[in-house]
């Protein structure tokens, strides 16, 4: 329940909250438009950084796809097949039917001379001997080569991709000729608005491809020189008097320069939307954090409260296991105090059947009487050692550990802890032990715990003449896991009862029987240990509890 304390404070927060914001806010409101030009040029920059950078790995792609083509070409075939002309035919239609990016394609000796040629340009080309020309010069030297764009003897605009290729002391050039329409597509894809504009340009600021209105093929573009530009770069330059961006990307290969020109007075006109926009949404702002201040501010003190409550929860749990470890060293000192006088016990028990077997008194009528009581002393104190022993490995199990344990054994040392009690109440715990379970890694003591509480819950809720079924084992669906199902045929569990047994001291016993922290320590605890648990009930049938943990 909310109380006094929280209701002042949800008001102390509502005004100190108002203050701390409205001032700022009105300050905002005189500066935000310089603030939103700063950042929305910002993003105009990042924008064209990011526009720039993709059509250039775009183009980059293009040429390192067509490199790829010609060199797996080159490589995988002797210059004596492709110089075969019929055969380098449908090599090149094999190619076209993936691409239509190359013109032709042609083989060339090393002295510049064609020694097979297919495309659209036969006649013209086939007798060309290129051995004067500077590309030939360049690939001979560096085994790819990409040109600028040219006329060439075609007197069209294209430019040209060639490998070398060695074998032995023969070098030869497989060369081809690229439609520089598609390098001319790939960069009109840049050109935004009604004044964007994109081009390529080489080192000399000759321009590769046609630009929308920045000048004429093979010119020089009617912009700032950026043929030497190396990296990416975004710059805002006046140029005629009008604030331009220019984006800027050096492609590796061949050495171009992508442009990319957007007009900064129509990119930034949505900054003066802007100004009315502000006044706009000032007043209703403003309104907008006054509610939003009592909501968050009730919020907070609901959620305050929230916590108060589970700690005091914490708390009771904290209480709780330090009882437990209380116990647990408990029962190892009685444990240990017990051990000595059985063990004084036991040795006497052993003197004294040493005696019958060599004194007279196995002559004696009641010899038998006297060997009999002597081997019920010996069992009786080899069951007490059970439990000494027992009561020593629970207390010593207290600190939280990592091992290989055998589930079944856990069970079955836990069965013994309570069989007397089951016993007592005409209750039989039956178990169904799957013998080809393997060993998990655990916390043993804490997953004791778990089927004690379990077990322990079961027999309270039979009360009397009942039955407990325990079985292990895995499941199909999930091999990496074992399961444990504790099925009792007690009274079952109501379904609004059955929601919350797992909450902290929600307990159906009455007072000083329980203290409804059993199941939610123990749905804790399997969660812990990567594990889960789930519960079925049915009223006048009986419950059964699940928990499922990981192998490893």
């Amino acid at each position: 329940m909310e109380t006094r304390h929280f209701k002042k404070l949800r008001l102390k927060i509502i005004i100190v909250s108002l203050c701390f914001s409205l001032i700022p806010l009105l300050a905002l409101g005189a500066t935000i438009y310089y603030q939103f030009s700063a950042a929305y040029s910002s993003k105009i920059t990042e924008a064209l950084r990011t526009l720039v950078q993709n059509r250039r790995s775009s183009l980059e792609l293009f040429f390192d796809e067509r490199i790829s083509q010609l060199v797996t070409v080159a490589n995988t075939h002797t210059i004596e097949a492709l110089i075969d002309e019929t055969y380098l035919n449908q090599l090149f239609n094999t190619i076209q039917s993936r691409s239509k990016s190359f013109i032709d394609i042609s083989v060339i000796d090393q002295n510049g001379t064609h020694l097979a040629y297919v495309g659209p340009h036969y006649e013209k080309l086939k007798d060309v001997n290129y051995g004067d020309e500077e590309w030939f010069h360049a690939v001979m030297s560096s085994n790819v080569f990409i040109s600028d764009v040219f006329l060439g003897f075609r007197k069209t605009p294209h430019f040209i991709i060639a490998v070398t290729r060695r074998e032995g002391p023969r070098t030869w050039i497989l060369r081809a000729t690229i439609n520089s329409d598609i390098i001319d597509n790939i960069v009109r894809a840049a050109q935004l608005g009604k004044k964007g504009d994109a081009f390529i340009i080489n080192r000399n600021n000759v321009l590769q491809t046609a630009p929308r209105f920045s000048g004429t093929l093979f010119g020089k573009p009617n912009t700032p020189d950026f043929g030497r530009a190396v990296g990416t770069n975004v710059e805002k330059i006046n140029v005629g008097g009008e604030e331009t961006f220019f984006a800027t990307s050096q492609i590796s290969y061949p050495m171009w320069v992508l442009v990319i020109k957007e007009d900064a007075g129509e990119e930034m006109a949505p900054l003066v939307e802007a100004r009315f926009v502000e006044t706009i949404i000032l007043i209703p702002g403003i309104i907008l954090m006054v509610v939003g201040t009592i909501l968050i501010a009730r919020s907070m003190t609901n959620e305050l409260l929230r916590i108060e409550l589970e700690k005091a929860k914490s708390e009771d749990l904290v209480v709780q296991s330090s009882k437990m470890a209380a116990l647990g060293k408990m029962a190892a000192g009685v444990a240990h105090e017990m051990n000595n006088p059985l063990q004084i016990i036991s040795d006497q028990a052993g003197w004294m059947k040493d005696l019958l077997e060599e004194e007279d008194i196995a002559n004696s009528s009641n010899f038998q009487e006297y060997e009999e009581c002597i081997r019920k002393i010996q069992r009786h104190l080899e069951r007490c050692r059970s439990v000494t022993h027992r009561l020593l490995r629970f207390g010593r199990r207290m600190e939280p550990t990592q091992e290989m344990v055998d589930i079944n054994d856990i069970l079955s040392e836990t069965v013994s802890f309570l069989e007397t009690e089951a016993r007592n109440r005409d209750i039989v715990i039956q178990t169904f032990y799957d013998t080809k379970l393997p060993r998990i890694t655990t916390d043993q003591a804490q997953l004791q715990q778990v089927f004690l509480n379990i077990i322990d819950n079961a027999i309270d809720a039979i009360g009397k003449s009942g039955s407990i079924d325990i079985r292990t084992g895995q499941k199909d669906a999930n091999p990496a896991e074992i399961s444990i199902e504790v099925s009792d045929s007690g009274p079952g569990i109501p379904k609004d009862v059955l929601a919350k047994i797992f909450d902290p001291f929600f307990t159906t016993k009455s007072v000083n029987e329980g203290t409804g922290l059993g199941l939610s320590i123990s749905y804790s605890i399997v969660q812990k240990l990567g594990g889960k648990i789930a519960v079925e009930s049915q009223v006048g049938k009986g419950t059964k509890f699940t928990i499922c943990l990981p192998i490893a």
